[in-house]
């Protein structure tokens, strides 16, 4: 079964009602790419009248993640994951509806099949990067995912 955008848009709901109510919502997800929305609103506001950081973070985080979500799922292994850093930079204000986009896909499966084939955990290094209305980036981040076979007990 393939983990879809509304499923992960369920997920969000009872698994991170904080991005959910900020308005992070995902809306495109393949097997190569992933792409997440969130609106500047009052809930999601900082004391400078744009975006608050953390909030972009969520989003960006969520277009990695989703893609790592699939691929796992998609692959039959009991495999866990887990972000081990991550780094962001802020370039403009963030105002009026920022999309994230994550094209790091093939940078996974290449993770996910050396993990399988040699049951050694892998460390990827995933890019987001959120764009505003007018084209201009506002923040870029990179996630390190490890992932790794689960042990059977």
């Amino acid at each position: 079964m393939s983990v879809t955008v509304n499923q992960m848009n369920r997920f969000l709901i009872f698994k991170l009602p904080s991005a959910y109510l900020c308005g992070v919502r995902l809306k495109e997800l393949d097997d190569s790419k992933t792409i997440v929305t969130v609106t500047h609103r009052w809930i999601n506001q900082n004391p400078f009248n744009s975006m608050y950081f953390a909030v972009q973070s969520m989003a960006a985080e969520l277009t990695t993640g989703a893609l790592v979500i699939k691929k796992i799922k998609e692959s039959g292994k009991q495999i866990s994951m887990l972000v081990t850093n991550h780094n962001g930079t802020f370039t403009k204000k963030a105002v009026g509806k920022i999309i994230f986009t994550c094209a790091d896909g093939h940078l996974l499966d290449e993770a996910l099949s050396r993990t399988i084939e040699t049951g050694e955990g892998q460390t990827i290094l995933m890019k987001s990067v959120g764009i505003n209305e007018k084209g201009e980036q506002v923040s870029a981040y990179e996630f390190e995912w490890s992932v790794k076979l689960k042990s059977k007990k």
